[in-house]
């Protein structure tokens, strides 16, 4: 705030996107303020990748955009400008160390989430970016096309600039409440219908719920819609008392969800012995049973498949726990082999927004600049994060875009009151 008290720019929304747009801002010479609703800034930035915070991904940046839907290429500009090594760097200058895990996952080394958001309030504290907490923007001031300031309860802040990034609808206990969608379409833009993405999955019958808490790794799944075959991943998955999680589910339920909105069967095929192909998972059960002729099956099966699945498979198959192995004819070993490879779970549904980890939908951004996150349709306003309409799978993608896209849109609004500036 300046001396009359115009916050030049405000930034609305102190999340990942809003922090990083903030201080880009303040670094070209920008007046700028954070307003958050909540009492802390960077809540939800503090339980992602389960409290460890999954930053980036050291992905190239084709494969990386492949991990992101349909509207992946409009962030082909951000990326281009702030990508992953940028980030590294970034947080390298502010002293925070980073690790590199498995699938290319990037974390804080100390694990721990909130080192991430204390890094970021101490560099805007040094780029003397103030943070308002327990302040809500509730409308757009706009003048003839033109923003002119925010409305936070009986106060209206004057301003040049806005950067919206109020995050989407998940995790509203974080203060993700879908704000920012209301305020953009007050203004003009189309929000493209929000729903859950990356969000665990209800599965028909009572079947996973003997199984609940056992999670598995190196697991093939195979999606089915209306019967046929959409896609597959590998990797790692949990069952719930009410259906399927983990992240091998999370990165397949966006298609699912869309397909379940649209009245389409959806179907998981799960192969738990990926590693081996038909003829080899049998000739594996032949001799397990042979060595082990005298023994009961569930017994045998404990040597393929966790203890709390042994029951399940049995049951599926129809062969009793106490029957010996060596009894085990070749049409019952068959269905064995089949069940293995091709274990059917139907989803019936997924659970809500709220514990979703992010929002499909948002902004729609054909009404964005993707040279600047600027709006298309009101001079002075820009996009940032999870309000738009870009959602990837698990492992640093969506964060990353978060990321890029405030450095985007912090540099190119400050770019905007610099030029008014000297004019």
């Amino acid at each position: 705030m300046n001396a009359t008290g115009q916050a030049r720019l405000v930034v609305a929304g102190g999340g990942a996107a809003g922090l990083m747009a903030a201080g880009q801002a303040a670094l070209l010479g920008a007046n700028v303020v954070v307003l958050e609703k909540m009492q802390r800034p960077g809540r939800k930035l503090c339980i992602t990748g389960k409290g460890r915070c999954n930053l980036t991904n050291i992905a190239p940046l084709p494969e990386f955009l492949g991990h992101f839907g349909p509207t992946g290429p409009f962030l082909r500009q951000a990326f281009h400008q702030f990508f992953t090594p940028e980030l590294l760097e970034f947080f390298r200058e502010l002293g925070l160390a980073v690790v590199t895990e498995r699938g290319g996952r990037v974390f804080p080394a100390s694990g721990k989430a909130p080192e991430v958001l204390a890094v970021f309030e101490q560099w805007l504290e040094h780029c003397g970016v103030p943070i308002r907490t327990g302040v809500t923007v509730d409308h757009l001031c706009i003048e003839h096309g033109v923003l002119t300031g925010v409305s936070c309860g009986s106060t209206t802040i004057p301003c040049n600039a806005l950067i919206l990034a109020a995050g989407g609808a998940s995790y509203p206990l974080t203060g993700s409440t879908g704000d920012g969608y209301r305020l953009a379409e007050e203004v003009g833009h189309r929000i493209v219908p929000i729903r859950p993405a990356l969000v665990p999955l209800i599965t028909k019958g009572n079947l996973v719920a003997l199984m609940e808490g056992l999670q598995l790794r190196n697991i093939q799944v195979r999606l089915f819609i209306d019967g046929k075959k959409r896609a597959e991943a590998f990797g790692e998955l949990a069952f719930m008392e009410f259906g399927l999680s983990g992240p091998v589910i999370l990165t397949l339920s966006g298609r699912i969800v869309d397909a379940l909105r649209e009245g389409r069967e959806v179907v998981l095929l799960l192969d738990l012995k990926p590693a081996l192909d038909e003829k080899k998972l049998d000739a594996r059960l032949v001799r397990d049973f042979e060595l082990r002729r005298l023994e009961p099956i569930a017994d045998v099966l404990r040597g393929l498949l966790p203890k709390e699945m042994v029951g399940v498979a049995l049951k599926e198959i129809a062969l009793p726990s106490e029957r010996l192995a060596g009894t085990i004819r070749s049409e019952e070993r068959k269905r064995l082999r089949h069940w293995l490879k091709n274990f059917r779970l139907q989803v019936t549904a997924h659970r809500p927004l709220a514990e979703a980890i992010v929002t499909a939908g948002g902004v729609d951004t054909r009404e964005v600049d993707p040279r600047t996150m600027a709006s298309r349709l009101v001079q002075g306003l820009y996009f940032a994060g999870e309000v738009l309409d870009i959602q990837a799978d698990t492992g640093g993608y969506n964060l990353q875009a978060a990321f890029s896209t405030g450095w985007l849109a912090g540099r190119s609004a400050a770019a905007r009151l610099n030029a008014h500036a000297e004019q």
